[in-house]
């Protein structure tokens, strides 16, 4: 093997790794994205169910004549209510948890620190920061 490919292998191979760094940074970013997701996606599991349990409860009182049936609604509705002040309340905690971390990442390429400047930062509701 000649100097001259010697010294292209060398280039190519340095290459490749600022760009396997660069695929690593992203991946990052898109795992923090979809860790934001999924705690949407949460807050939605937990408030669709307290709706369920809210309603059911409201059905069971209005629509029964059984005495049990009442007790059992009045217990419903109130539990409800307060799963779903709960998922709220876990909601915005995972949120800054969450915001923390994005806050405190340090990106270690140029390239990818001016990306995640002008990413929407989590809670934005997609605006984008970038002018």
């Amino acid at each position: 093997m000649s100097e001259a490919d010697k010294e292209l292998i060398k280039k190519l191979k340095k290459k490749l790794k600022v760009q396997e760094q660069k695929n690593t940074e992203i991946r990052d970013h898109m795992a923090a994205e979809r860790t934001i997701f999924a705690n949407e996606r949460t807050l939605m599991a937990y408030l669709r169910t307290a709706m369920t349990i809210s309603v059911g409860g409201f059905a069971a009182v209005k629509l029964s004549d059984d005495l049990y049936l009442d007790v059992i609604g009045v217990i419903l509705i109130p539990i409800g209510i307060i799963l779903g002040i709960y998922s709220f309340v876990r909601y915005r905690h995972k949120q800054r948890v969450i915001e923390g971390h994005h806050q405190s990442y340090c990106p270690t390429s140029h390239e990818h620190e001016r990306a995640h400047n002008e990413l929407p930062q989590p809670g934005e509701n997609g605006k984008s920061t970038s002018t």
